[in-house]
């Protein structure tokens, strides 16, 4: 070692040591905080048609969530009979409210109930109903639909979910590990009327709702796991 070299301090017996570190100049300071902005309208720009994805699959059944709005249910019988398929299934489960009020005690009842008043055949709807439970709700929908099928001794190869907003990514995600590898799940995110989906920041509950469904996916892609059946 050079003779020249900068002795090490040690202070305090040796415990502490005196070292040299690097840190930002303001210019510095400027180009990081200008590519923290960046990134964040880039995050605020494109986190929306991220989650609210469609990616609908060929053939199939068709499925929708039973907590769909009314307008929802209304494109989804459009979509049914356009597409001519067989059947269109409800899921949801229990009400949370209004329960002792209605002869409906479920969402997928409720929602295959307005698809009837819609204008669909009873023939062409099927409310399958899932049951209480405090999280997962979608992938326990998800496991009553696939269970349903089973008990009538067959499984689709192909299944499009219909769902709203921002919501389709993340029940994409459940329905593929609720019915595994061997069935292609496609989705269309049906638009959302309660905010403005190019300006969701500017609204409470397009903030609410974006910013809680990334949370929530980032929780299922990351850490969910289906449990045991």
């Amino acid at each position: 070692m050079s003779d020249s070299a900068p002795k090490e301090q040690r202070f305090c017996c040796g415990l502490f040591r005196r070292r040299s570190v690097i840190v930002p100049t303001f210019r510095g300071c400027l180009v990081f905080l200008l590519g923290l902005a960046v990134l964040l309208v880039l995050v605020i720009r494109t986190i929306h048609p991220f989650l609210a994805v469609n990616a609908p699959v060929a053939g199939g059944v068709l499925v929708i969530e039973g907590w769909a709005p009314d307008y929802a249910l209304e494109a989804a019988a459009e979509q049914f009979k356009r597409d001519h398929y067989d059947k269109l299934f409800v899921t949801g489960g229990p009400l949370e409210w209004g329960s002792p009020l209605s002869e409906y005690k479920t969402t997928a009842d409720v929602s295959a109930a307005t698809l009837l008043k819609l204008g669909l055949s009873s023939n062409s709807v099927q409310a399958v109903p899932g049951p209480l439970v405090r999280r997962d709700r979608t992938y326990s929908s998800a496991v009553a639909l696939k269970k349903w099928f089973e008990d009538h001794g067959t499984i689709p190869s192909k299944v499009n979910l219909l769902t709203v907003g921002p919501h389709a990514r993340r029940s994409r995600l459940m329905f593929e590990k609720a019915f595994g590898k061997g069935v292609a799940v496609g989705v269309t995110a049906l638009p959302v009327r309660d905010y403005d989906p190019a300006r969701w920041y500017r609204s409470s509950q397009g903030f609410r709702v974006v910013t809680g469904e990334a949370m929530a996916y980032g929780y299922a892609r990351l850490f969910f796991r289906a449990p045991k059946q």
